[in-house]
């Protein structure tokens, strides 16, 4: 992004001179053809323009993909794209000359501008991604991933503005500074090498790593809390079954003439004991126990284990008797019941939207470490290269890094897409030309 040609250094010979890839000899220009930029260049772009192009697709033709997070991958995309279009023709052709530029002055400033904006709306895309994650995973009943919102929109447009205002200084007239040299492109002013690398790198790479650090706090608490909870679930379901092999023994031992008990769910509002009951398996059903052979309600309390809190009352009757208000109890508890499974299906839609991203967030450390490997070298050995006069910095070591950088576009739709079932599915059918 902030060099884009590069090449050995100048030198003198006898017969001609060298400067950067371009020997002339007498009236005749031979370049120092780089092969190799062709055999890793072109491949790169294809590889780009193939992936970046079934990202889109995927997401425009398939309804389950069309989802808010999927938005901004289509935006990264993009940003991918042009890069591929726009920029890498033009750069691997002058690798291949050998770091000359044979083109005007303005094709050059033109195409800085472009790669600068693009591999900065790259960059901002990831970052705009993270922020996305971030709201999903931390309010997670606030965040709809099913519809495309004003946050979304705000955020993706704010990346491609602001990568077009840190690249447009040099559209405008920045690169062109006195005794330029027309046979290099590259940006020529030192304090915007500088600025381009701060906002395109040094501010949003803290940001992601500060959000994804809070991400993983969040999942890391999300986990602790399910633990707790299905071990919450394990205790009741145990419970419920010392319970229930109690009545059952209970039943089995009546004989004739003996004590005949009867047991009926009651809402613990009804109980006459249930303001001071507990009820770990349902807070709106309690079981009480109908005696056949005394009258009236709550006249004993079976004896239960301390922790069989279910038990909210027990309740003798005579046998012709029926529990009072009976069909205010079925019609409270159908109400209750109700009530009971909203709440469920609202804290089932509440874990299944943590579990999908905490599926999600299982590719955060490749998201992190491949974006940390192709960037930083290229923006640390950029600004070293400028602000240490006295380094010398090989342009081997520049070209390299500048194609490290580049490479993230290729990998960037591995990344948001290979750990997704659907998107391999749709991938798969694209590429095998199925309805």
């Amino acid at each position: 992004m902030v060099n884009v040609t590069t090449s050995p250094s100048s030198n003198a010979t006898p017969e001609g001179l060298t400067e950067r890839g371009l020997v002339v000899l007498g009236q005749r220009e031979e370049y120092d053809y780089n092969y190799f930029a062709l055999v890793l260049g072109v491949p790169l772009i294809l590889i780009i323009i193939l992936g970046n192009v079934l990202v889109c697709l995927s997401v425009l033709t398939e309804r389950s993909l069309k989802t808010a997070t999927n938005y901004f991958i289509i935006s990264l995309s993009v940003a991918d794209l042009l890069l591929a279009v726009l920029v890498l023709p033009l750069y691997v052709y002058s690798e291949f000359l050998g770091g000359t530029w044979t083109l005007s002055t303005y094709i050059c400033d033109a195409l800085m501008t472009m790669d600068v904006m693009l591999c900065t709306a790259s960059i901002l895309n990831l970052c705009a991604i993270s922020v996305d994650r971030y709201i999903a995973v931390v309010v997670p009943l606030k965040y709809n991933r099913n519809q495309f919102s004003l946050r979304q929109l705000v955020l993706i447009t704010a990346t491609w503005v602001l990568s077009l205002g840190v690249a447009s200084p040099v559209i405008f007239g920045l690169n062109q500074v006195p005794g330029r040299n027309p046979t290099v492109c590259k940006l020529e002013n030192d304090s915007f090498v500088v600025y381009s690398s701060v906002c395109s790198f040094f501010v949003p790479c803290p940001v992601m790593l500060f959000l994804y650090y809070w991400m993983f706090r969040g999942l890391r608490r999300w986990s602790s809390g399910r633990r707790r909870s299905q071990l919450t679930r394990g205790r009741k379901r145990s419970l419920s079954l010392r319970l229930s092999s109690a009545l059952q023994r209970e039943n089995a031992g009546v004989r004739a003439g003996a004590k005949e008990k009867v047991v009926y769910l009651m809402p613990t509002a009804l109980s006459p004991m249930s303001p001071s009951a507990v009820s770990m398996a349902s807070p709106t059903v309690a079981l009480g126990v109908e005696d056949k052979q005394q009258d009236g309600l709550g006249a004993g309390v079976a004896e239960s284990d301390p922790m069989t809190t279910q038990m909210d009352s027990v309740s003798d009757a005579d046998p012709t008797e029926r529990p009072p208000r009976q069909g205010k109890i079925l019609k409270e508890n159908g109400l209750a019941h109700a009530k009971a499974t909203k709440r469920g299906r609202r804290n089932s839609k509440s874990s299944r939207v943590s579990g999908r991203e905490r599926k999600a967030m299982k590719v955060l450390p490749v998201v992190v470490g491949v974006f940390l490997a192709c960037w930083t070298p290229f923006f640390v050995v950029h600004v070293t290269n400028v602000l240490c006069v006295s380094c010398k910095i090989s342009p081997t070591l520049i070209s390299v890094v500048t194609w490290l950088g580049y490479v993230n576009s290729a990998v960037n739709p591995i990344i948001y897409t290979a750990f997704n079932a659907e998107f391999r599915n749709v991938f798969h059918k694209l590429l095998c030309c199925r309805a």
